[in-house]
């Protein structure tokens, strides 16, 4: 009888094993509302990195489990999306998209001990206020605002010095926090902008703004906000009769945006990372992507990167636990598909560049240098 109940036990055991268990990961982004399209970017990198990794065996023999949330861009469905997320024991997260998102969203990782790696967010303050914070789980993929407004600002003071500039944003986070740092830029080498003005991401009809950048005679237009209002404002612009330049950043780098501005959108300048659909090392992973029929453009590689670079730190740290996988992060370089990842005691990646890219016929190629 011993020896049948010892055998019980010992089934018992195996069938509540970890090892049999598996890994929950999530990305979260705008699934829905007016930034959808980046949403989708993220959803596909996250599925193709994760097929990936499990059919090469999983991380420390556990297969990974994929979750989809949907934040909207907004910060308070992000916060209620972050603490279900907590109460699904999920271990790290890819996400979020939006500044404004993953910025509250962080603290809540970090009190429930999940690793946060975003592939979009570029405001500062995500990584400055977690080293404050002593939040040593959050990371991110690409780089920073101060970075794009320093490569911004540094475009416009050589082939633009004598322009009149009015700088725009759409009291956002990312939106703010872009077209404040391009200021300082600005600022710093000596050109003072004509205008800053402010938007309301809901609003359709541009035309005060415009008639009033009319009447300062702005001659470039420098936009921190996303794709749908850029486009708007572009297209209201030319139809207006205005014909300033625009630049914008990353947020405008999707095809909506040539669909919704059409035309006008034609010699619209933006600063993004350097397009790793386009590097020919990654040829085999993109034509992976295409075989499915999508195109990995913006930040879909971003986002494989981010699912790639927490498995392979969780196998080097033989653990999934948020500490020792970051741990792991910080302790080396990461081969990946935006490149080399280098981490500083933030979390932010070292020596992150921006490019400048210009737009024509609904597709970015590469611009001025």
């Amino acid at each position: 009888m011993s020896r049948i109940l010892g055998t019980m036990a010992a089934v018992a055991a195996l069938a509540t094993t970890p090892a049999f268990a598996q890994i929950k990961m999530a990305t979260v982004g705008p699934m829905t509302g007016a930034n959808a399209a980046f949403g989708e970017q993220m959803k596909h990198g996250a599925e193709m990195a994760v097929a990936d990794i499990n059919a090469a065996g999983g991380v420390n023999g556990q297969k990974i489990e994929l979750q989809i949330g949907d934040d909207a861009c907004d910060p308070k469905q992000a916060t209620a999306v972050a603490n279900k997320m907590v109460s699904d024991k999920v271990i790290v997260v890819i996400g979020h998209y939006c500044s404004g998102s993953s910025i509250p969203a962080s603290d809540i990782y970090k009190e429930g001990k999940i690793l946060q790696i975003t592939p979009a967010s570029t405001n500062v303050k995500l990584t400055d206020d977690a080293l404050a914070k002593g939040n040593t789980t959050v990371f991110r993929t690409v780089g920073r605002d101060d970075v794009q407004g320093a490569t911004v600002g540094a475009y416009i003071l050589k082939h633009h010095r004598n322009a009149k500039v009015a700088i725009l944003h759409d009291k956002s986070p990312y939106g703010k926090g872009v077209a404040d740092e391009t200021k300082k830029a600005l600022n710093k080498g000596a050109l003072r902008e004509a205008m800053y003005e402010s938007y309301n991401d809901t609003d359709k009809d541009f035309t005060s703004l415009i008639n009033k950048m009319k009447q300062a005679k702005i001659d470039m237009i420098v936009l921190g906000g996303y794709h749908q209002n850029a486009a708007m404002i572009i297209k209201q612009s030319r139809e207006q009769g205005f014909g300033a330049q625009m630049v914008g950043f990353d947020a405008l780098e999707d095809a909506e945006f040539g669909k919704l501005g059409g035309a006008a959108t034609n010699g619209v300048l933006m600063s993004f990372p350097p397009k790793a659909e386009d590097d020919p090392k990654n040829a085999a992973l993109v034509k992976k992507f295409r075989d499915t029929k999508y195109e990995p453009a913006g930040y879909t590689l971003f986002t494989y990167a981010a699912v790639k670079l927490w498995a392979e730190a969780a196998t080097k740290a033989k653990s999934t636990d948020a500490a020792a996988v970051a741990s792991a992060i910080r302790s080396g370089t990461y081969d990946s598909a935006v490149g080399p990842l280098t981490y500083d005691n933030k979390g932010d990646i070292k020596n992150p560049v921006y490019d400048i890219y210009v737009w024509k016929d609904g597709k970015s190629y590469p611009g001025p240098k």
